[in-house]
């Protein structure tokens, strides 16, 4: 019996829950389909999705569970959430803002924040950012804070000129 964590995310999409998961898994290293079930001829009268086509994704991205349903049209992705990506560095924020604005919309990229192509909302975010917008300083948090506000992808080497002044 598989173990199951005690909250995962559950992410709501039309009929892309398989494509989705497909892509995540191979964006992040650690990462896997766990498990996919299909729909069957019960409870067709709600659902409406022809027998056998996919119902969940059971998913793994840097071992972190999430399911993704196939659930039909009726709720959309909203900035309301979004998955912080930590990155140690600017490899790290440049591969996963590449990989995950691939297809997404220009106009939502803005202070690390994007919209991948399912309209799903990550924040990628290198670690020092919570450092330095922390310092004790606040002349130097707001300049990091300035710096910040000018960006879409985050730049650590422009963050750390701006609390340094």
């Amino acid at each position: 019996m598989p173990i199951i964590q005690k909250i995962t995310p559950c992410l709501w999409f039309d009929d892309q829950a398989e494509e989705a998961a497909g892509r995540y898994t191979g964006i992040f290293p650690n990462s896997r389909i766990v498990e996919i079930s299909h729909y069957g001829e019960a409870g067709h009268e709600f659902h409406g999705k022809p027998a056998g086509s996919v119902m969940t994704v059971a998913f793994e991205l840097a071992g972190q569970r999430f399911t993704a349903l196939n659930g039909g049209p009726t709720f959309k992705f909203n900035e309301a959430v979004s998955f912080q990506i930590n990155c140690d560095t600017q490899e790290e924020v440049d591969h996963y803002w590449e990989k995950l604005s691939e297809g997404g919309p220009e106009e939502a990229q803005q202070c690390g924040w994007l919209k991948d192509r399912y309209g799903v909302s990550w924040q990628v975010v290198p670690r020092i950012l919570v450092e330095l917008l922390a310092d004790s300083d606040s002349e130097k948090s707001q300049r990091t804070m300035q710096a910040l506000l000018g960006m879409k992808k985050l730049d650590i080497e422009t963050l750390r000129r701006a609390h340094a002044g």
